[in-house]
């Protein structure tokens, strides 16, 4: 509400300049700068070839007079301009101490925001192929996909988790051919692996299961060799399934539901999105092939969808399966990938066109890799080869809430170093502990204050009950919690929750270098009274963060 009508007063205040859009408002960098800051002046010089902190000087002249006749004149203390030009806006401390009653009052509900207006968003996310143990790089994915989740529907949102399940293709026949290649070997059977199989010890040990099932002679006939490799097929697949199933839910991550390939086969889903875009216009006949005319849409060239000898490529099942989540009521389609299909992007979105719908309601986030480390060493890990270490051996090693936590201390279009070691620490080297042992410092804090018969906020009334909160430290800590529900809303908006994270590490330094400098329960009741309501609204943000994150608070360490 402050930011909205703050960006009123400026577009106010610079409407003589001629028309411009929404004033650009942010927190600055450097806090010295203000609680709040804008550039508008300088858009605006660089179009007027004016200097522009002499026009920073007249809008901040003209928003003076405007903050007279405004509501907004209690909450800004003062405006200075900063070279080269930006306005930047100090709020007054009667203001903070709104904040802080707002957030005792909401508790858990603070932040919450009507962003989504309820609409049915989907995440869907990690989607590995049922081809081995989950990678770091897949819990990466978890860890983002499932905070992102839980901050849409924080935003607003009805949102569902799905795994789109890849149980059949290329990667699924090689899994087979490689469980069936190890089973013989068990039995003593001839065979060849194949070159480009999976290795992994995990494979060695499920063709040992499957030993179990096949007849211990050679198979000779094709059909008898057809029906074992589709046996072998099947069994990897369920087995692999379950094995990532159990994988996500000790990750703390549920899904609402697992979509399998397959079914858009067996339901007709496939025949009859082809159809439509046949009857649509977009899907045509050429070289043999059927083509979906993408260019239209913006993308660099037509693409294949049903090869020349009837065999579909990758882009049909997407487009049948993106059309089904449109067809159950979702719109906005959130989808995490991988690296790899980076370039894959254009011609979704473009089928998304195709069969109808808006594509700026299909979200596309690329989330990197993620690069293991213990100490100065880099843990080499390749699926195929079965060189690399699982998400349930991390999750051993470090824990799951410091793994989640390391995932997302990037944003998820960066690569990411995670350190094994310190993610092990408990100092405040490692931020998930120093940001758990803020939380769990203030239950201490308030269960003394309760033996010593004082509670939150309890001596007077009103916001005046809070004015003895003047140090800079408080000040700085209340500046802080009236970010929060900003940051939520960028992050949903943006779909990256790494703002959190980053927030709650600020938010928890904050707090110790307040509780390094001050007593909270001291000799005097009213400032006692304040800081534990301090500490207890900086406790409920402090909580509902790691919650959207998907890590715990606890009460003790």
């Amino acid at each position: 509400m402050l930011e909205s009508r703050l960006r009123d007063l400026i577009r106010q205040a610079v409407e003589e300049e001629g028309p411009g859009g929404i004033p650009p408002l942010e927190v600055p960098r450097i806090r010295s700068h203000g609680d709040l800051s804008t550039s508008v002046a300088l858009q605006l010089a660089s179009r007027k070839k004016v200097p522009p902190q002499s026009l920073a000087q007249t809008v901040l002249e003209r928003l003076e007079k405007l903050l007279k006749a405004s509501p907004l004149q209690t909450a800004i203390e003062r405006i200075e301009v900063k070279p080269p030009g930006f306005i930047n806006f100090f709020l007054a401390p009667s203001f903070l101490y709104t904040v802080l009653e707002e957030v005792l009052q909401h508790g858990s509900r603070y932040g919450r925001s009507s962003l989504g207006q309820g609409k049915k968003g989907m995440v869907e996310f990690v989607s590995a192929n049922p081809t081995g143990p989950l990678s770091v790089a897949h819990g990466r994915q978890a860890a983002v996909g499932d905070a992102l989740a839980n901050l849409l529907a924080f935003a607003g949102y009805k949102v569902s988790r799905e795994y789109y399940l890849n149980d059949e293709g290329t990667q699924i026949d090689l899994l087979g051919e490689s469980i069936l290649a190890r089973a013989r070997e068990t039995l003593g059977l001839p065979g060849q692996f194949p070159e480009n199989g999976y290795k992994g010890e995990y494979v060695k040990e499920l063709g040992k299961v499957f030993a179990e099932r096949l007849p211990i002679r050679e198979m000779k006939h094709p059909h008898e060799e057809k029906y074992w490799l589709t046996e072998a097929r099947k069994f990897g697949a369920n087995r692999l399934t379950e094995v990532i199933f159990k994988e996500l839910e000790g990750f703390g991550v549920r899904f609402d539901r697992w979509f399998p390939q397959s079914s858009l086969n067996r339901w007709g889903y496939l025949r009859r999105t082809l159809n439509l875009l046949k009857r649509r216009g977009y899907l045509y006949p050429s070289e043999g092939a059927w083509w979906l005319k993408s260019t239209p849409f913006g993308d660099d060239k037509d693409r294949v969808v049903v090869r020349s000898d009837g065999r579909l490529t990758y882009i049909a099942a997407d487009i049948a399966y993106h059309r089904r989540k449109y067809q159950r009521g979702f719109r906005l389609l959130v989808n995490l990938w991988g690296p790899d299909h980076h370039g894959y992007i254009p011609r979704l979105k473009a089928a998304v066109a195709a069969i109808g719908f808006p594509p700026e309601t299909l979200q596309i986030r690329i989330v990197q890799l993620c690069t293991l480390k213990r100490g100065s060493q880099t843990i080499p890990m390749s699926t195929r080869e079965g060189q690399f270490i699982t998400l349930t051996q991390v999750m051993e090693e470090v824990g799951r809430d410091a793994a989640r936590f390391f995932f997302l201390l990037r944003k998820s279009d960066a690569q990411l170093e995670f350190d094994l070691e310190l993610a092990k620490k408990h100092s405040p080297e490692n931020p998930v502990y120093y940001i758990q042992y803020a939380h769990a410092r203030i239950s201490s804090i308030l269960e003394h204050a309760k033996k010593e018969g004082v509670s939150p906020g309890s001596s007077g009334s009103g916001l005046d009950r809070f004015s003895v909160l003047k140090a800079p430290e408080e000040l700085a800590l209340l500046r802080l919690l009236r970010e929060f529900p900003g940051v939520v809303e960028l992050s949903a908006r943006a779909l990256e929750p790494f703002g959190v994270a980053a927030y709650l590490q600020e938010l928890a330094e904050g707090f110790h270098r307040f509780y390094d400098t001050h007593r909270v329960v001291s000799d005097t009741a009213a400032l006692t009274s304040a800081r534990l309501g301090l500490v207890k609204a900086v406790q409920t943000v402090l909580g509902s963060g790691l919650r959207l994150l998907g890590i715990s608070a606890p009460e003790k360490m």
